[in-house]
């Protein structure tokens, strides 16, 4: 992504309070400030930011440095995905545990592993960028509580703090796998080959296929690797996984399945009984904090989801902190963090038995792994331009292979595998809701935006009187200008002497130079410029006080005086800076739009309906203007209704 826009050349996204930027002429109008979105960007921009996601540039970064991100990974990325040998022999029914059925889940395994792990994740997605009692879901909520509650510390601090824990998982238990190995069954890697999964199908027929829906949760928290990038970078995700964590898995599940050969009947706790008598204690704790942190993963990658859909407006504004001053996707969002808490301790209270979780866990799992292959086959065709025969290849390898996974796990949708749905139901109204009503607004402020022409007529009237002072008018149209600016004036029948409209651009930098951050242009007419305030996510924005005002005066007095032509007499140059100086003077005064839709009778029920709900996400969600620090004496909100 370009890290320096020139003025008026951007394509600008709402985010949080604030606007995202990406390069484009194209405009999209959001709300209250003035913004363009994401959606509307040029194919070759979509290209660029698919190719290069918000991570640290891996040029500049040092090995010492990809490989300290690389331990931080284990603790945030990685959590759910290490700890998958806790429940995948356990949420098995095995009806005939023998050596062949169980060299044959082994083979399946490491083949899952091997291909979705290490072949789609590890080296093509990261680069589109218990049965228990009352008393032990009561703790895994509370622990969950505990979970949530730190994230408000970042991602950094988080990883810090989690990391050696998950560290110390990946590194015992292996050590006790290979001394499974070759305690009770030397040859286990024989099952690599794939004579035996072959077999095992052949054998157990149905049932074997119905035994898929459990060793799928081999790879659950895979996709964190993709998920996760922002908070980290492919690099540091690469080396993690392919040097650590994927030889772990493999040893500990070899070990597991050694264990379980000569022990067949153990599978329903599969993974405690193989540790060895003399380390069961610490392997004991190490297990129960891993699985408390395995949720890591998820929460940091749903928080880079949400922000992302913010990002796009496919999603209702929140509040998005950045925890980091080097790394932008590393986010965190206070909303989406304690709605996710309570829906998964609401979760685990009401399905705390593991079963029902456990299923829906394998249908979400599955799901995300088939779309992800579908949309990474539509990447290869449309931006990395892959010749097809490899396009072809890579799909009808995995497509094949995890929608026999997605046939079998759901078989368990009326077994718990219906959450996510549900689930996903709400939040795919939600999106479609706020969607809806964002394009209709779009339409509707695009139909009638002011242009310099429109404004030119609207001062020719003599009923329209230039009052004195400096107003700052926040707009988001930058070809054009916001509705509001004629509903303002024609009621109002005034206009400042000295206007400024105004737009924030919010850059995927941490800082924007000094001389980059206010960048100004005169439109045409007397007393009417244009302004683009440019900050970075370790900016602090604020409007307050007369420090902002000067520098924009400063930074307008210097455009009018560079770009003066020999037409323009000295004495009309002074003119018009004392006229700057003198609308500062008499006062200065922030004006921002505050839009609803007034839904006519002849709408549509679904216009109707639709509407009516956007407008309640609109009315709970964020402004999209950040809070800068205005005095609220110096702000007017003007209300209009765009009637639809």
């Amino acid at each position: 992504m370009d890290r320096h826009v020139r003025p008026y050349d951007s394509a600008v996204a709402q985010s949080d309070d604030v606007v995202v930027t990406v390069i484009d002429h194209r405009n999209n109008n959001n709300d209250e400030v003035g913004a363009v979105s994401l959606r509307s960007a040029r194919f070759h921009d979509l290209n660029r930011l698919i190719q290069s996601p918000p991570t640290l540039d891996n040029k500049v970064a040092g090995k010492w440095q990809n490989l300290l991100l690389a331990y931080k990974t284990l603790g945030v990325v990685f959590g759910g995905l290490v700890t998958s040998p806790l429940y995948v022999y356990p949420s098995m029914q095995l009806k005939s545990p023998t050596e062949e059925n169980y060299l044959g889940i082994f083979s399946i395994i490491f083949w899952t592993l091997s291909l979705i792990g290490v072949v789609k994740y590890a080296s093509i997605a990261v680069r589109a960028d218990d049965q228990g009692e009352a008393w032990v879901e009561v703790l895994s909520a509370v622990v969950l509580i505990v979970l949530f509650l730190l994230q408000k510390y970042g991602t950094s601090r988080v990883s810090f703090l989690f990391s050696p824990i998950m560290g110390a998982w990946t590194l015992t238990t292996p050590l006790v796998g290979i001394y499974s190995i070759i305690k009770h069954y030397p040859s286990i890697y024989k099952a690599i080959s794939p004579h035996y999964i072959f077999s095992f199908f052949w054998r157990n027929g149905k049932e074997g296929w119905l035994l898929l829906s459990g060793t799928i949760l081999c790879i659950t928290g895979s996709e964190a690797m993709f998920a996760d990038l922002g908070h980290f970078n492919k690099s540091s995700i690469q080396i993690a996984f392919l040097f650590t964590i994927y030889p772990s898995l493999v040893l500990t599940y070899a070990g597991q399945t050694a264990y379980l050969i000569r022990n067949p009947y153990d599978h329903q706790d599969g993974f405690y009984k193989f540790i060895p008598s003399p380390v069961y204690w610490p392997m004991f704790v190490i297990a129960t904090l891993a699985a408390i942190v395995a949720s890591q993963s998820l929460i940091s990658a749903t928080f880079s989801i949400i922000k992302q859909s913010v990002a796009l407006d496919y999603f209702p504004r929140v509040k998005i902190v950045h925890t980091s001053s080097r790394q932008e996707g590393e986010v965190y969002s206070p909303e989406v963090n304690y709605i996710l808490m309570v829906i998964c301790v609401a979760v685990i209270l009401i399905f705390g038995d593991g079963q029902d979780i456990g299923n829906a866990f394998g249908v979400v799992v599955t799901m995300v792994m088939l779309i992800t292959t579908i949309m990474l086959t539509l990447v290869m065709i449309i931006i990395w331009r892959t010749p097809p025969v490899l396009v072809a290849l890579y799909f009808v390898i995995f497509f094949v292979m995890e929608g026999v996974y997605v046939s079998s796990v759901f078989t368990k949708i009326p077994e718990g595998g219906w959450i996510p749905f549900a689930i996903s139901v709400m939040l795919a109204f939600i999106m479609f809701g706020w969607f809806y009503g964002r394009q209709r607004k779009i339409e509707y402020e695009l139909t009638h935006k002011i242009d310099v022409d429109s404004l030119k007529a609207l001062l020719s009237d003599p009923g329209i009187q230039r009052v004195p002072g400096l107003c700052f008018f926040y707009t988001k149209i930058q070809d054009g200008l916001t509705p509001v600016l004629g509903h303002y004036m024609k009621n109002m029948k005034s206009l400042h002497n000295v206007t400024v409209f105004t737009t924030l651009r919010y850059l995927l930098v941490p800082k924007v130079p000094a001389h980059e951050r206010i960048i100004v242009n005169k439109l045409g007419l007397k007393g009417v410029y244009g302004c683009v305030i440019q900050y970075g996510y370790a900016d602090s924005l604020s409007l307050e006080g007369d420090d902002f005002v000067l520098q924009v005066t400063n930074s307008l007095q210097n455009h009018v005086r560079d770009s003066s032509d020999c037409a323009q007499s000295t004495t009309s140059l002074d003119e018009e800076i004392d006229d700057i100086k003198e609308a500062k003077l008499a006062g200065v005064v922030h004006v921002r739009g505050k839009t609803r839709f007034h839904i006519g009778k002849s709408c549509s029920w679904f216009d109707r309906t639709m509407l009516a709900f956007y407008e309640v996400l609109h009315s709970n969600c964020r402004s999209s203007l950040p809070a800068m620090g205005i005095p609220l004496p110096h702000c007017i909100e003007v209300g209009m209704h765009y009637e639809v």
